[in-house]
């Protein structure tokens, strides 16, 4: 009896998501040669990204309010040149993020700049967890793209009210014709 690739690649990110989870199987699995405990995986459809933070302090101390302005800046930036991690993503695949358990004991909340316009133009891809859930679950990218073609995904480590993050990951999805 043998696969077919569809089983194959199903089994891949399913693997993917799994390493994205494990603190020190992150590393190895991105091929990166330095384990960091603070990474976050973004998976859309078959395929999955691992990044480092964003914007972080290396001594893990919240972010001052300056230093989140100059993040904020940094991404607006990199959005409009195009920098930020993407990926491409259709109306029919499903988008869900995971975090190392490190992130997941400090807490964190994952959100998208899209959705439906009731719910103000944002939608939550992971309510705030701690000490928990490292997977938001996966979620149908038509609920959480924008109508502009390149939707935001925000990742943030810290207290439920986020007043003092320690961690900021930015991803960009843009949206490809079915």
């Amino acid at each position: 009896m043998s696969l077919n690739s569809r089983v194959i690649a199903a089994l891949g990110a399913v693997v993917v998501v799994g390493a994205g989870t494990v603190g020190g199987s992150i590393a190895y699995a991105s091929g990166q040669t330095e384990i960091s405990d603070h990474r976050v995986t973004l998976t859309v459809g078959n395929s999955s990204q691992v990044q480092d933070p964003f914007c972080a302090n290396d001594d893990g101390s919240p972010l001052s309010d300056d230093d989140q302005q100059k993040c904020s800046k940094k991404a607006q930036d990199a959005l409009k040149a195009g920098t930020l991690p993407s990926s491409d993503v259709m109306l029919s695949d499903r988008v869900g993020v995971g975090v190392s358990p490190e992130v997941a004991k400090k807490g964190w909340v994952a959100f998208s700049n899209g959705g439906p316009v009731s719910g103000g133009g944002q939608f939550t891809v992971s309510s705030w967890s701690k000490n928990g859930s490292t997977y938001s679950g996966s979620h149908a990218a038509s609920q959480l793209l924008n109508s502009s073609g390149r939707t935001l995904i925000t990742v943030v480590e810290g207290d439920r009210d986020l007043e003092s993050p320690t961690a900021i990951w930015y991803f960009q999805l843009n949206t490809q014709d079915s």
